[in-house]
Order: C-alpha cells, then sequence, then structure tokens
C-alpha cells in the first residue's frame, strides 16, 4: 500500500505560508490560530497526550512561552516580540515536519499532576495503571501504609515507579528494564523526585535478574504491540522505541512471561497488575482459564487487569 503523503512545510507552496507568518502574526491569538489550522492541514496524529490539534498547539504555545499549562484566556491578546514569535513558530514547525510527539519536542511528559523528564530513548508515558496508583490501588490494597515492596518491570522512563513509590509510603521498590538508555532516563525522573533512595534500577530481560526476589504488588506496563498494528503506527508513534512498543504476533509475548513468573515473585496475599492495551479479548482467548479482574479506568474495564497471587497456577 502506497504511503499517503504529508504535508510538507518546505514545499513552495507551503515556505512562503510559514515566512509570512514571522512577520504576521502577533499575538498569542494570532500564532495559536495558525498552528491549529497547520496541525489540522497537516493531518498530524495525536495520541501523546493531546488528542486534537487545538490542545496540542496550547500546550506547545504555553510550554515554548513559560506560562502556566492551566492559563491562556489572560495572555490571548498579548504581543509578542520576534524573538518569542519564532520560538513559537519553530517548535510548531518541528512538530508538523518532523512528526515527533509534543513530548519530545518539549522533554515532558505528564501522567495526571505529575511530570516527567522524557525523550527519544523511552515511549511517552501514557499508563491506565497511574489512575490505579492515584486512588491507592482500592479496594484491592486496603492499608496502602502496609506495602512494602513493589516491582515495576519494564519500567521506562520510570513513572510508574515514581508514582508506586509515592502511594505506598513504606514501600521500597526495584524498577526494571533490559534498555540501559531507559534506565538513564529514569534514574533522572527519580532524582528529580528525590526518590533514589527508596527506588532500585535493575538492568534485566523481564525476571531474569530477580531470582528470589518477592514482592507485595507487581505493576507493568509492557510492550503489547500486535505485529498487524506495528506495521499501521503512524509516523509519530515510529519515534518511539520499537523495543518498547511490539510484542510479537498477538501482542501477549510479553504478558505470557509476566503470567509465567509471577507467581513466585509475588509474597503470599500479592497482587499483579498489568496493562494490556484494548486486548482484553485477546488476554482472555488465550488464557481462558485465568480469573482475571478488569478495573475500570477513564479508558474502560479492558486495558489493566489485576491478579490475587492465590488465582495464579
Amino acid at each position: 500500500m502506497q504511503k499517503p503523503k504529508f504535508y510538507d512545510p518546505e514545499s513552495t507552496q507551503h515556505k512562503g505560508l510559514w515566512d509570512l507568518a514571522q512577520e504576521d502574526l502577533l499575538t498569542v491569538r494570532d500564532l495559536l490560530r495558525f498552528g491549529v489550522s497547520r496541525f489540522n492541514e497537516a493531518k498530524l496524529f495525536f495520541g501523546h497526550g493531546s488528542q486534537n490539534a487545538y490542545d496540542e498547539a496550547v500546550y506547545l504555545l504555553l510550554h515554548t512561552l513559560h506560562l502556566p499549562l492551566d492559563q491562556l484566556d489572560p495572555w490571548l491578546d498579548a504581543r509578542l516580540p520576534e524573538a518569542e514569535r519564532n520560538l513559537v513558530l519553530s517548535i510548531f514547525k518541528r512538530r508538523v515536519k518532523e512528526r515527533l510527539p509534543a513530548a519530545y519536542l518539549t522533554n515532558e511528559a505528564w501522567l495526571g499532576d505529575y511530570t516527567f523528564y522524557v525523550d527519544k530513548r523511552v515511549i511517552v508515558p501514557r499508563s491506565f495503571i497511574a489512575e490505579l496508583l492515584r486512588e491507592d490501588m482500592a479496594p484491592w490494597v486496603e492499608e496502602p501504609e502496609k506495602v512494602t515492596s513493589v516491582l515495576d518491570l519494564c519500567t521506562g522512563s520510570g513513572c510508574l515507579a515514581i508514582l508506586a513509590a509515592l502511594t505506598f509510603p513504606n514501600a521500597q521498590v526495584e524498577a526494571v528494564d533490559l534498555s540501559q538508555d531507559a534506565l538513564d532516563v529514569a534514574r533522572r525522573n527519580i532524582s528529580d523526585y528525590r526518590l533514589d533512595g527508596r527506588i532500585k534500577l535493575i538492568e534485566s530481560d523481564m525476571n531474569e535478574a530477580l531470582k528470589g526476589r518477592k514482592y507485595d504488588i507487581i505493576i507493568s506496563n509492557p510492550p503489547y504491540v500486535t505485529a498487524e498494528s506495528m506495521g499501521a503506527l503512524p509516523d509519530e508513534y515510529r519515534h518511539e522505541p520499537m523495543m518498547a512498543l511490539a510484542s510479537g504476533e498477538d501482542g501477549l509475548d510479553h504478558v505470557r512471561v509476566i503470567l509465567d513468573n509471577a507467581p513466585k515473585h509475588l509474597n503470599e496475599h500479592g497482587i499483579l497488575v498489568v496493562e494490556v492495551g484494548y486486548n482484553r479479548e485477546g488476554v482472555e482467548a488465550t488464557f481462558p482459564d485465568v480469573p482475571f479482574i478488569w478495573p475500570e479506568t477513564s479508558a474502560g474495564d479492558g486495558v489493566v487487569f489485576l491478579l490475587n497471587k492465590a488465582d495464579l497456577k
């Protein structure tokens, strides 16, 4: 199938438009309108924090101008000096030309109220497990203060390990990833949150380096993209590490490893929490005898499963 031709801001047709924008657009409102128009015209794909061209343009504009991300209206009619206009237009143009996720342009990603450093060494954080952690993993964890050990498998940027440490104040957290690059990013985020003493980073291919270790809670947002979906990924996703996305033909290669190993790494009353995208049907078909619990998230009840140790064979 022939790849669709994307809008190119460097084409003769559009180059003059961007050049004129540097002279003709004066206010925040002007730049915002221009950005939304260009994003829509380029048919950008959104899915790394923003869901549409307007929200993405607002975020990039406010971030670039060092303005509060939750305030737009007070600044809409502010006239900007040329240097600031050029900065905003430059980041808009990179978003269109390079089709980079906004998080890689700002080196910033958000999970709820928490922000994390990211770059192309890690996928952009977007885990629904974060929502369960914000609720103290209730009702499955009755007393968060009694949780003393947590494992985060496939930690990537370390965001879930950090949220786990904040949720369970008496827990030591171990965060595992095969990628040394990812662990370097996680180390930076852990240091930013001053959790160096409570989160230990481990380079390991899944459970290989965890012999003898047991935990009260294991969480994982592993690779889960199917082979078919990998072939159809939008350009924005192709900037992310492929090893953090692909998981075999059915997207469940990592889930198989997790389920095989979880029983020997969970304490007696431990729980396992795993994100699987929108693949509930595939998970239940592949493991028909496992009594999965599917907590409700903002994406519905088919993206994260939970299991008690007693239900793992």
